[in-house]
């Protein structure tokens, strides 16, 4: 354990095989139940914690300080925090940054966020990579070991949940000019922020749907091109979705999808998703297009993914972009039709913005 600036309260991170790791509570003390995985990102913390996609998740923070320049208004993903806890090495209560409205601290409490500090993130992040992404509970309450691991084992894993619904809108709302030249439905099924601004700054009114809304539903407001969000949990078992998405492909009209968007298109052409043993999560990961044979570094948050044996052998798609780490499909463009995805986040907030020619290519389709 390492030691702490100032007093701190005890803290406990447990992992469901046992695993312990000792630190100080930081916002909220108390206890908080999650998948633990890690983001390798050395900045934009304030847009990965209240990215949707999160939710469920106890996040490892790989970067030595976490907290240092604040939070700014204009920076969330959503209306507030959305992972399930926070675990990093040195949380600063302190920051410096020109145009910061508050310090993390102060969200982390204002939200009632469970988290620690002191932890020595290198050591988790590598048992992690060796065990694969697993439940785990972070407390401050002084409750045993045994007793947390037995709260623990009832705590429902990953695979097999559908969570879109516990973030989605629960009502249709508008984003962007009236007046803009092109009309998208867009299925909520965890979206953030940005992707909806990266699609009003390229001419785009937005109409988006709860993640259970009918075809019938999307199809009344009588869209140019249909948008699948990103979002949390297995799409395996969202099938009332897929076989919306399979409807949309019968308009002939562009589809884009993002991330569990992908995935869900892939599901809608018959290709399989499954679980990732640890997930793919930061904002350096290099993916190439097959089509151009261009690279570009990306901007990930999954832990599902598409089967890639599968993927090849579909008659129905063509693979357009891989990870160039693991091989994995990272992109598909549906044959005979304006409809793609790809499995990072082009909106790239945080990270580099390689790939934001997707929504201009998204765009085009529709003019």
């Amino acid at each position: 354990m390492l030691q702490p600036s100032g007093n701190r309260i005890p803290a406990l991170l447990l992992l469901s095989d046992g695993k312990a790791f000792e630190g100080y509570a930081v916002g909220k003390p108390g206890k908080t139940f999650g998948e633990i995985c890690f983001n390798t990102g050395m900045t934009g913390y304030q847009e990965i914690f209240s990215d949707p996609s999160y939710f469920g998740q106890i996040l490892v923070a790989t970067h030595t300080h976490i907290g240092n320049y604040g939070v700014h208004k204009d920076e969330s993903e959503s209306q507030q925090l959305q992972i399930s806890g926070m675990v990093c090495r040195n949380f600063s209560e302190t920051y410096s940054r020109f145009g910061a409205t508050s310090s993390l601290l102060k969200a982390f409490e204002n939200q009632g966020m469970v988290a620690m500090e002191g932890i020595d993130t290198r050591a988790l992040v590598r048992y992690i990579r060796e065990k694969g992404a697993m439940n785990a509970v972070i407390a401050s309450t002084g409750e045993s070991k045994e007793s947390l691991l037995l709260e623990l084992a009832t705590w429902p894993e990953m695979a097999g949940l559908e969570l879109s619904s516990r973030v989605s809108t629960t009502e249709p709302y508008f984003f962007g000019n009236a007046n803009a030249p092109y009309k998208v439905a867009a299925l909520d099924f965890g979206i953030k922020k940005s992707i909806l601004q990266s699609l009003a700054d390229r001419g785009c009114y937005v109409k988006v749907f709860p993640w259970d809304a009918s075809f019938d539903d999307l199809n009344a407001f009588d869209p140019h091109g249909y948008f699948l969000s990103n979002g949390p949990g297995d799409p395996a078992v969202m099938h009332g979705v897929v076989k919306v998405v399979q409807d949309i492909l019968t308009t002939d009209k562009p589809l884009f999808g993002i991330c569990l968007g992908h995935q869900l298109l892939c599901l809608a052409c018959g290709i399989s998703t499954h679980k990732m043993f640890t997930g793919h999560r930061g904002i350096n990961h290099p993916v190439k297009n097959l089509e151009t044979g261009l690279s570009e570094i990306t901007s990930q948050n999954h832990g599902f993914a598409v089967d890639t044996s599968a993927g090849d052998a579909n008659s129905l798609v063509q693979v357009t972009h891989i990870n160039l780490n693991d091989k994995s499909i990272e992109g598909v463009r549906v044959k005979n039709k304006k409809a793609f995805s790809v499995q990072y986040h082009p909106e790239a907030s945080p990270g580099p913005h390689d790939s934001r020619y997707l929504f201009d290519q998204f765009v085009g389709m529709m003019e």
